[in-house]
């Protein structure tokens, strides 16, 4: 007996394939593994909520990509209308590097290279503007189609192609000559 459009078996069975995507595209832009998943499962009310339209979405990844960028951009407005509080370095803990993809057999030395470079880089992409950013993370890092960065962001694809441009040239301004990845 098929399953009812509307009820939550489908509802996991339409998403489950875009989760991961999902997920990852919400780390990005986030830069924290709690605030991604926030954001990830609100995105996931507001598509429950919508439950009985989402098969006649005709490309859902896109969909739920622009819900998500939607709800980030939101939320990076409410936080740059609070007052933020200072917080001592010392306060902070060691610094945690993901590392779940390097190799255990490389030397001490080249995992410690591993992690410069990954700070270089995280410090590169935080010092371009949120909009450059989204762009270059969304494209080169989570390889969406710059058509489907168009839908979920809803600029032009001129105004894209400008950005990402302009972002992986103050990458490379930044990271100099030894910071290609």
């Amino acid at each position: 007996m098929p399953s009812d459009p509307g009820q939550p078996d489908n509802f996991a069975a339409l998403l489950k394939p875009h989760l991961d995507r999902l997920y990852r595209l919400a780390y990005r832009l986030t830069g924290a593994v709690a605030d991604a998943e926030d954001l990830v499962q609100e995105v996931l009310c507001k598509a429950y909520e919508r439950n009985d339209e989402l098969t006649s979405i005709a490309d859902l990844g896109p969909w739920l990509g622009r819900v998500l960028y939607n709800r980030f951009i939101d939320d990076t407005r409410k936080l740059a209308r609070k007052r933020l509080s200072v917080i001592d370095p010392d306060q902070l803990g060691p610094g945690h590097i993901d590392c779940d993809g390097c190799p255990e057999t490389r030397s001490v030395e080249a995992k410690a290279d591993a992690e410069v470079s990954i700070i270089r880089l995280k410090a590169a992409l935080g010092a371009l503007s949120i909009e450059h950013r989204t762009v270059v993370l969304m494209h080169d890092s989570e390889g969406y189609k710059l058509s489907e960065i168009q839908s979920i962001t809803g600029l032009s694809l001129g105004t894209l192609k400008s950005r990402l441009h302009r972002a992986r040239a103050r990458l490379r301004e930044l990271l100099g000559p030894e910071g290609t990845f």
